[in-house]
């Protein structure tokens, strides 16, 4: 999966592309089933072990938020973030949540934007969608609507929302240049993008980055930083600033590596502090104002 998923298309072929969204939908479809099962969480990990979710996917909503909803939403979470805390929503607007999941970003975004306000959520996997729609039945909340589609192909009008929100899905996109124009599109103007997802900083040698992707799991694909930026930028986003939240090293991946005949601490200095979450603001412009002229 790994190999696919670092590869913008362009570079990739359709198959490449095709193969990519077939391994991350049977990689959720499973997670889904998981947690409907009682298994556990989705393990955002290569592997099933218990500690496959940590330090990535672990303490991301502090007890308030978890509190709020059922229990398996938050087990089926496998984001890398909290957006929601740091998007700054209001009463009354609309919000779209990008690889929704099991729906946890949509219902606690859905309560900030009480009364007036709605939340969509968007993914392709339908047991990941019966598993949201199910976690919305619990929840009992109603101002909320999951819909079925790609990431690269946004089922909404033009100028329809107020905030884009996504929890570490983008980087699964094998065309983040089009992800990210779909996100513009749908922005009213003046709209926000406000996305958690993983960024590099730096070179990593190829085949130590395929290794930590892929116990990372769930955020191959991770841009470079200053990509991020300017893929942004080219969308037509403005006010763009990305703020890390999270710093991986590899000690964090201690038992991975080492079972994927790697030394953590021989590949140390070459790792860490450059692959982290981080917190992706950008901003829709508004259309400039037309001055009036006198005759």
């Amino acid at each position: 999966m790994k190999e696919h998923a670092t590869k913008e298309v362009g570079h990739a072929t359709k198959q490449d592309e095709q193969a990519t969204k077939q391994i991350v939908q049977e990689r959720y479809a499973e997670a889904a089933r998981r947690v409907t099962s009682g298994a556990g969480n989705g393990c955002c990990g290569a592997g099933a072990s218990t500690s496959c979710a940590d330090p990535i996917t672990s303490n991301l909503y502090n007890d308030g938020e978890k509190a709020q909803l059922p229990s398996d939403a938050v087990a089926a979470s496998l984001g890398c973030g909290n957006p929601t805390a740091l998007a700054q929503l209001s009463p009354g607007e609309v919000v779209l949540d990008l690889g929704s999941g099991g729906g946890i970003d949509v219902l606690l975004s859905a309560r900030r934007v009480s009364p007036g306000g709605k939340a969509y959520g968007l993914d392709m996997t339908d047991a990941m969608l019966e598993l949201a729609r199910e976690n919305q039945r619990k929840a009992g909340v109603s101002n909320v609507e999951f819909l079925k589609g790609e990431i690269e192909a946004i089922p909404l009008p033009d100028n329809s929302v107020d905030v884009v929100i996504s929890n570490c899905v983008i980087n699964l996109s094998t065309d983040k240049n089009k992800v990210l124009r779909e996100a513009f599109r749908v922005l009213r103007p003046g709209g926000r993008f406000a996305v958690s997802d993983v960024v590099v900083r730096g070179e990593v040698p190829a085949e130590i980055r395929r290794n930590v992707e892929l116990w990372i799991g769930c955020v191959a694909g991770a841009l470079q930083e200053s990509e991020y930026r300017s893929l942004l930028a080219g969308a037509g986003f403005e006010a763009i600033d990305v703020e890390p939240t999270r710093t991986y090293c590899a000690a964090d991946a201690k038992e991975f590596l080492a079972a994927a005949g790697l030394d953590a601490a021989a590949i140390a200095p070459v790792v860490d502090g450059k692959f982290l979450s981080a917190f992706i603001r950008a901003r829709k412009p508004k259309p400039a104002r037309a001055w009036n002229v006198p005759d």
